[in-house]
């Protein structure tokens, strides 16, 4: 089965939920039926804007998927600040970010961490999109498939094929993030390339072939059809230019 293309728009901490409606109901009037038919689209609103976000959707029967930026891999408890992945899927959430570089870097999340947040949100009926990406010093040393496939092979052990077979990669190079500096869609492509080669190692050739990886960083509407041309990438992970409607509709209309 071929891989459908997935843009996700990655608001980080931006929008309340009413300015996330506003976004959300732009975004949804210039893009087309067709555009849905070729592309999945889904935005990740931070935490405080997903139900507002939930309503659009569900009352203008917007063909958007909702995702969140985060999880916490524990359904309930003493965790001052979380938020669990039932409540998430209360919300109609589809997708869950775990491991970004931001929640790697600012907050510790581990590669331990990031593995049962995996779980936790297969568990819960979602879809992770597991994150991974290399520092700029990574890079000029040389390392970055070491820590790549590092990182997405911390994610996925003790996950079957089948399940690991529904989630989804990001690659997202650390020093292109927010940077307004992009990968070379070769080097992008080699990366990815790399990345499905450890799902193939890992979880079979099959599962491999069913696994979308997007990429990430610093993504726009002049770059993104050069890096959806890859074999590899199945789509991207933006970042800034998710959070305006006509820069994000040209990019999941990459190849108008």
């Amino acid at each position: 089965m071929a891989r459908k293309d997935l843009i996700v728009g990655n608001w980080k901490m931006n929008a309340t939920h009413l300015e996330a409606i506003q976004m959300v109901q732009k975004l949804s009037y210039r893009l087309e039926t067709d555009d849905f038919e070729r592309v999945e689209v889904a935005v990740c609103p931070p935490f405080t804007a997903l139900r507002s976000v939930q309503t659009v959707i569900e009352t203008d029967h917007l063909p958007i998927r909702l995702g969140a930026q985060d999880v916490h891999w524990q359904e309930s408890g003493a965790y001052t600040g979380a938020v669990s992945p039932g409540m998430l899927r209360s919300l109609g959430v589809r997708f869950v970010i775990v491991g970004h570089s931001e929640r790697r870097a600012m907050f510790g999340d581990d590669d331990a961490a990031v593995a049962r947040k995996t779980v936790a949100v297969l568990d819960a009926g979602m879809i992770p999109i597991v994150a991974v990406g290399e520092s700029l010093e990574q890079r000029e040393a040389g390392t970055t498939e070491e820590i790549i496939t590092g990182q997405l092979t911390a994610a996925l052990r003790g996950i079957a094929p089948e399940r690991v077979a529904t989630l989804v990669v990001a690659y997202e190079p650390i020093w292109a993030i927010g940077t307004g500096r992009t990968a070379d869609p070769d080097i992008a492509g080699q990366a990815t390339a790399q990345l499905r080669a450890a799902l193939s190692a890992t979880s079979g050739n099959e599962v491999a072939a069913a696994v979308r990886i997007l990429y990430g960083g610093s993504v726009n509407p002049g770059n993104i059809a050069a890096f959806m041309a890859k074999r590899d990438i199945d789509g991207a992970l933006v970042g800034g230019a998710s959070l305006d409607p006509d820069q994000f509709a040209a990019i999941v209309r990459y190849w108008v």
